[in-house]
């Protein structure tokens, strides 16, 4: 009777262990992407889609937010911002390239803050 009962308890354990690691497959982020216009916006989100696992990305002009929603099972909001960056645009965690930014259609310039020293 005891060796059930630890058996037991052993599988509730494991089971509730198990639960705690899984990846969410509708992960929802919201990102502060720097970008300026109408332009901006669909390069913002062409490259958060372009990333594998990325299901919805939508950029507001206004409050330079990003909401994603994505599998964690298959990507991260890191590789998400990663991407963003490619395309010349800071995230609060990934910095474009000067090149990148250089790339960037005039109008898409957005000021740059240095990082805190």
């Amino acid at each position: 009777m005891k060796n059930l009962f630890l058996g037991m308890m052993l599988l509730v354990l494991t089971l509730s262990v198990q639960a705690q690691t899984k990846k969410n497959k509708n992960a929802k982020y919201t990102v502060e992407v720097n970008g300026n216009c109408e332009q901006c916006q669909k390069r913002i989100q062409k490259a958060a889609f372009s990333v594998s696992g990325v299901k919805m990305a939508s950029w507001n002009i206004e409050t330079h937010q990003l909401d994603v929603t994505l599998n964690e099972e298959k990507t991260s909001i890191l590789a998400v911002e990663s991407a963003l960056a490619k395309v010349g645009h800071d995230t609060k965690n990934v910095k474009a390239t000067q090149e990148d930014y250089d790339n960037l259609h005039s109008c898409c310039k957005y000021e740059r803050l240095e990082p805190k020293k």
